[in-house]
């Protein structure tokens, strides 16, 4: 007997339980940040996103419809293997590759940077020849950190390596070799306000493959809006231009696969945790609801 007033499902964004097979995404939860360099406790930013998400409403008025519709199942908490980095990426990979081959699209809540890896792996097993997005204030792209290849700040490294080709946007903070080639274009923090959000979403569809991978620290916003974070970087994004980057992608590109990490929530600080679930539920929305 279910009560006349009961609490939303704890799910991502509350919705109803559809089960696994009816769901167009599936939601992985990675409380993973075993190589944390600075402020720990991103391990704790998948279940802050969840309950958060759970106090929204699904009636989303930028898009004038409830974008839950699309159908969200939220798969149990991934156990973190701290046996080795290396290990967790391959548990990672093989986890998203059969997300993938069930025809789902895959939504992870980090947890740190790492995991893009994981995803970046799964993709290229199955023959995914496919363009990552990154949106970051931290470049991430070191070839090894603290002896091994396989940590938050290689995490674009070893991405690049793995599929088409590599956007990255907002970047403030960064290695010498950021732009590591032809297959990695960067717009740094001073691109962004110079040329415009709408200018750079323009010249990143003509640069990406049809089929494409976003991932999105936390941190690539600004500190005002975004203090929740492990290393936050002064003179940020903001949330509004995340937003209208995916709504101008979304009609030229199709979404396989999206990744949000780097929430380290602030005991008592619930705003930030909202705006992660707000961003995972507008872009689901814009990706997934197309007219």
């Amino acid at each position: 007997m279910q009560p006349l007033n009961s609490l939303p499902k704890y799910n991502l964004f509350g919705v109803e339980e559809i089960g696994y097979k009816k769901a167009r995404v599936v939601v992985l939860p990675i409380p993973y940040d075993s190589t944390v360099t600075y402020r720990s406790g991103t391990r704790e930013g998948p279940r802050a996103i969840i309950e958060a998400s759970r106090n929204m409403e699904w009636y989303s008025y930028e898009l004038g419809e409830d974008i839950s519709k699309v159908g969200v199942y939220t798969m149990d908490e991934m156990a973190p293997d701290l046996s080795s980095p290396r290990n967790m990426v391959r548990q990672i990979a093989k986890e998203v590759e059969l997300i993938i081959k069930a025809g789902k699209l895959p939504l992870i809540l980090g947890g740190e940077h790492t995991l893009t890896i994981g995803a970046a792996e799964a993709l290229a097993s199955i023959g995914k020849k496919i363009s990552f997005i990154q949106f970051d204030a931290h470049s991430d792209t070191r070839d090894e950190m603290f002896g091994t290849k396989y940590m938050h700040a290689t995490a674009m490294a070893r991405t690049r390596e793995l599929c088409k080709n590599v956007v990255s946007i907002g970047i403030r903070s960064m290695e010498s070799d950021t732009n590591g080639g032809k297959n990695h274009t960067t717009y740094l923090m001073s691109d962004v306000h110079a040329k415009g959000i709408e200018k750079i979403a323009k010249e990143v569809a003509k640069i990406t493959t049809d089929e494409i991978y976003i991932t999105i620290d936390l941190d690539v916003l600004d500190p005002s809006e975004m203090p929740s974070v492990g290393t936050p970087e002064p003179d940020g994004m903001r949330f509004k231009d995340i937003v209208r980057f995916m709504e101008l992608l979304s009609k030229e590109k199709r979404l396989v696969g999206f990744d949000l990490v780097e929430l380290c929530p602030i005991p008592g600080m619930n705003a930030p945790n909202y705006l992660a679930a707000k961003l995972a539920y507008l872009t689901i929305g814009h990706f997934l609801l197309k007219k």
